[in-house]
C-alpha cells in the first residue's frame, strides 16, 4: 500500500517506507497479546530512542565538530550499556526485553546518522511515524480479524492439562493391576502419556501469562484478571505429574508381586485412583466453565476415605513378608520304625512339618511403591484443589446449576472382568 499509493510514498519517503513493512513483519505474532506486546515495545522504544538521540545531537553540536564525535560516541556507549544491563532485571526482562533491544537499535541508528544528516529531526520523525503506522495496523488486525487471545489459550490449557492428568493417573493404576498378557488399545496408551504434556507446558504457560497482561478485556477476562494464579495451578499439577511419571515406570517392572499379595491392594488402589481422577476432572470442569462446583467437597471427602482404606490395607501387608517369631516347641517325637523282616530294611517315617509361606521383600517392592506413590499423589492433588479454590475466590465464580450426582462406576470393574474372562477360558 505504501509503495503503490503515491501520496503515502511521497509523504513518507523511499528510505522510511521499508520500516513500516519491516514493523509488520517483525511485530505480527500468533496471539493478540504477543502482537500488542511487541508493537507497544517497538513503538515506545523507537520514540524514546529517537527523542534522546536528537537531544544529545543538539547538545553535542554546541561544542564543535571534534567534541561532537566524542560526545556522540560516549552517549552511544553509555545508552547501550544501560539498556543492555537493564535486561537482566527480572521485571524488565519479562515485559520490556524486546523494547530495550529496539531502544539500542533506534538510538544507535539515529544518533550515529546525525553526523552526516543535516535535518536529523525530520529523519527521526519520519522513522517514528512509519513505525507507528505499522504498529497500529498490526494491533488492529490481531484484535479484530479472528483474534487468538493468549489469556483464553492459557485458560483452556490449564483445564486440558487437568483432564490429561486425571486420565494418566487412572490409566497407570489400571494398567499396573491388569493381567500382563492383556494388551491395551491405542487410546489407553495415549492417555498414559498425557502427563508428559504437563511436564513440558511450563514455558508455554509463562509465555501465555506474560502476553495476556497486555491484552484488553475480552469475554469473561477483565483487565486485572489473576493470570499469575494460573501459573500456581500449573506448578501444582506438575508436582503431581512428577509422581505419575514414577508411577508409569513401575508398570514395566520385571519384578512382579504374587497374585495373593496383589489382590490385597488392587481394589484399594484402583478405587483411590478413580476418586482422585474424578476430583481432577471436576476441577477441570469448574475451571473451564468458570463456575463454582457443588460436589467438589463431597468428592474430596470420598477420596480421603479411599486413602484411609489403602492405608489400612498397607498396615496388614507386613504379616505376609515378615516371618513369624520363633516359639519354644517341645522336642519332636522319635522316628517310627517299621518291623524288621528278613528282606526289609529299617526305614524311618518323618512327619511333615507345615511352614508358613513367606513372600520375599523384593517381590513386594513395586507394589508397595505404587501404593506409596498414590498416597503422595493424593496429598499433591490437595495442593491443586487449594490453588483452584483460590482462583475461584479471586474471580468469584458463579455457582453452577445443581445437578444430581452421578453414581460412580465400580472402579475395579475392568479388573474383575479380566478375572471372569480368564475363569471362562479355563472352563
Amino acid at each position: 500500500m505504501f509503495y503503490y499509493v503515491s501520496p503515502l510514498y511521497e509523504g513518507i519517503g523511499e528510505q522510511n517506507t521499508i520500516w513500516a513493512v519491516m514493523t509488520v513483519v517483525v511485530a505480527l505474532e500468533y496471539t493478540a497479546g504477543a502482537t500488542i506486546y511487541k508493537s507497544i515495545n517497538r513503538m515506545t522504544a523507537t520514540i524514546l530512542g529517537g527523542f534522546l538521540a536528537v537531544a544529545i545531537h543538539a547538545i553535542a553540536i554546541q561544542f564543535g565538530q571534534y567534541f561532537e564525535l566524542v560526545i556522540v560516541g560516549i552517549s552511544v556507549f553509555l545508552s547501550a550499556l544501560a539498556a543492555t544491563f537493564s535486561r537482566f532485571i527480572p521485571t524488565v526482562k519479562v515485559r520490556f526485553d524486546y523494547g530495550a533491544m529496539i531502544f539500542i537499535l533506534s538510538y544507535c541508528v539515529i544518533g550515529v546518522s546525525g553526523y552526516r544528516v543535516e535535518n536529523l529531526v525530520e529523519m527521526a520523525y519520519q522513522r517514528a511515524l512509519t513505525i507507528v503506522i505499522g504498529v497500529v495496523m498490526c494491533m488492529l488486525v490481531s484484535m479484530l480479524i479472528y483474534p487468538v487471545w493468549a489469556g483464553e489459550e492459557l485458560h483452556h490449557l490449564i483445564a486440558r492439562n487437568m483432564e490429561n492428568l486425571a486420565n494418566s493417573l487412572d490409566g497407570c493404576v489400571t494398567e499396573f493391576f491388569k493381567e500382563k498378557n492383556t494388551n491395551g488399545n491405542v487410546e489407553n496408551q495415549k492417555s498414559l502419556l498425557g502427563y508428559k504434556c504437563i511436564l513440558n507446558s511450563k514455558a508455554g504457560e509463562e509465555s501465555f501469562a506474560n502476553f495476556a497482561v497486555w491484552e484488553p478485556a475480552h469475554g469473561p477476562f477483565n483487565f486485572r484478571h489473576p493470570w499469575k494464579q494460573y501459573l500456581k495451578i500449573g506448578a501444582s499439577m506438575r508436582n503431581c505429574a512428577f509422581c505419575i511419571e514414577v508411577l508409569n515406570g513401575c508398570i514395566n517392572s520385571e519384578v512382579e508381586a504374587p497374585d495373593s499379595v496383589k489382590k490385597r491392594l488392587s481394589d484399594a488402589c484402583i478405587i483411590l485412583s478413580s476418586y482422585s481422577s474424578r476430583v481432577l476432572k471436576e476441577l477441570a470442569i469448574s475451571t473451564r466453565t468458570m463456575r463454582r462446583s457443588s460436589i467438589i467437597d463431597l468428592l474430596i471427602g470420598e477420596m480421603k476415605d479411599a486413602l484411609q482404606q489403602l492405608q489400612i490395607s498397607l498396615r496388614s501387608l507386613p504379616s505376609l513378608i515378615t516371618p513369624p517369631p520363633l516359639l519354644l516347641l517341645p522336642p519332636p517325637p522319635p522316628p517310627t520304625k517299621l518291623p524288621e523282616g528278613p528282606e526289609e530294611e529299617q526305614e524311618e517315617i518323618k512327619e511333615p512339618i507345615s511352614t508358613p509361606t513367606i513372600v520375599p521383600l523384593i517381590e513386594v517392592a513395586p507394589l508397595v511403591t505404587v501404593a506409596s506413590l498414590l498416597i503422595e499423589i493424593v496429598s499433591r492433588i490437595e495442593g491443586v484443589v487449594k490453588a483452584v479454590k483460590e482462583l475461584v475466590k479471586l474471580l468469584d465464580f458463579k455457582p453452577e446449576i445443581e445437578k444430581p450426582m452421578q453414581p460412580i462406576n465400580n472402579p475395579n470393574s475392568e479388573y474383575q472382568d479380566q478375572q471372569n474372562m480368564k475363569a471362562q477360558q479355563e472352563v
